[in-house]
C-alpha cells in the first residue's frame, strides 16, 4: 500500500488507507458486483488508466483484500476474485452508494454523465425474465453524444451472459431506445421516469412492441435507485 498514512492506530484510519486511496472504492465497487477480469474492470472504471488498475489490484493484494486466481479453462488467463476479507467489504460498498444517492444532490451527480459506465452497469442488472428465448438486439442511441459513444448495442441470447457492444455487432435490431444520456441516466437512477420521458418524447423506442411494453421491467434500476432522496 502507499507509503504516506495516517500514522492513527485508530481502525478507521488504519482501514482508510487500504480502502480510500483514489479510485480504489470503486474497483471493489465492480468486484462486488460480479467483475472478475481486468478488461471487464476497465469498462466499469473507463477512465482510469489501465496502469494505475492494474496497480490499485496489486495494493488489494498485498492487503489480502483480493486475489488474483487462474481463469477457468483457459491458459495463461487470470481473473480476480474478493477474498474473505474482500466479502466483508461489500456491505460497505453498498452503504457508501446507497448514503450517496440518499444525501448527494442529483443535479451535481447528473453533472458526471458517462455512456460507457451507465450501458455497462445497466448490462449487468438486466432482468432476463421477460425477454423472449431468442436472441434479442436493443440499440441505444445518444444522439448529442460524440461519434464513439453514441451508439450502444445490448445482446441478450438464452444462456449466454449479455454482451455490450461499442460498434455494431451486425445482428437485426429488435428494438430501438433514443434519448439524450442526461435522460437515460436519471431514469437509471431513479431521479426521472421512464413513463414521464416517454410521455414527454424525452425519449422514444422503436421496435418489437413486446420488448417495448416490457421495457421497465428487463431494464430495471439501478441497485440504489429506491433509496429515497433526502438531500434537499
Amino acid at each position: 500500500m502507499p507509503q504516506a498514512g495516517y500514522g492513527q492506530f485508530c481502525p478507521v484510519a488504519m482501514a482508510a488507507e487500504v480502502l480510500c486511496t483514489r479510485w480504489t472504492l470503486l474497483i471493489l465497487r465492480e468486484l462486488v458486483a460480479g467483475t472478475r477480469r481486468f478488461n471487464d474492470l476497465r469498462r466499469g472504471v473507463p477512465r482510469m488508466s489501465p496502469a494505475l488498475l492494474s496497480q490499485r489490484l496489486k495494493e488489494l493484494e498485498a492487503a489480502g483484500v483480493v486475489r488474483r486466481v487462474p481463469a477457468p479453462g483457459e491458459r495463461a488467463a487470470f481473473e480476480y476474485e474478493l477474498t474473505p476479507a474482500g466479502l466483508e467489504v461489500g456491505p460497505i460498498v453498498e452503504a457508501v452508494g446507497a448514503w450517496g444517492q440518499r444525501w448527494v444532490d442529483p443535479e451535481l451527480s447528473l453533472q458526471h454523465l458517462d455512456a460507457q459506465l451507465l450501458m455497462w452497469d445497466m448490462r449487468r442488472n438486466l432482468d432476463l425474465s421477460p425477454m423472449p428465448q431468442r436472441r434479442s438486439v436493443i440499440q441505444f442511441q445518444y444522439p448529442e453524444q460524440p461519434p464513439g459513444l453514441r451508439s450502444w448495442w445490448l445482446v441478450v441470447a438464452p444462456g449466454e451472459p449479455v454482451d455490450l457492444c461499442g460498434v455494431d455487432p451486425g445482428f437485426d435490431v429488435d428494438l430501438y431506445v433514443a434519448c439524450d444520456l442526461r435522460t437515460m441516466t436519471a431514469v437509471w437512477m431513479g431521479v426521472d421516469s421512464l413513463r414521464v420521458a416517454l410521455a414527454q418524447e424525452r425519449l422514444r423506442v422503436v421496435g418489437d412492441r413486446a420488448l417495448a411494453s416490457q421495457m421497465q421491467t428487463w431494464l430495471g434500476l439501478s441497485p440504489f435507485a429506491r433509496q429515497q432522496k433526502l438531500a434537499s
